[in-house]
């Protein structure tokens, strides 16, 4: 998940990816856009299970509280290799809208 967190974080900053290098733009936004659906899918995915209770072989508990969400952010990364809501597209096309928008132009 600490890899999920940076990506957001790398969103939310008003700073290029990378340098003006155009193949290395495009995988690292294909990256962090996936990893941005991928905690969207997570956070969608908490909230639907949030409300069932925990109980069963173990009896629930704060253990079993901490494990489920290990579960949901499994079942989201899960869920985005195999097309998720299809958002990470346009995210993707927005971050190279915005790299393209703050790259200083080239020197003469």
């Amino acid at each position: 998940m600490d890899a999920n967190i940076q990506s957001a974080m790398m969103l939310a900053q008003n700073k290029p990816l990378l340098a003006p290098q155009a193949t290395g733009n495009a995988a690292r936004a294909d990256k962090a856009s996936k990893d941005f659906e991928s905690v969207f899918i997570g956070q969608f995915l908490g909230s639907m299970y949030a409300d069932i209770p925990t109980d069963g072989l173990m009896g629930g508990g704060q253990g079993e509280a901490m494990f489920r969400s290990l579960l949901i952010d499994q079942y989201a990364q899960s869920i985005e290799k195999q097309g998720g809501f299809g958002l990470a597209a346009s995210v993707k096309a927005e971050l190279l809208k915005h790299q393209q928008a703050v790259q200083p132009p080239a020197a003469q």
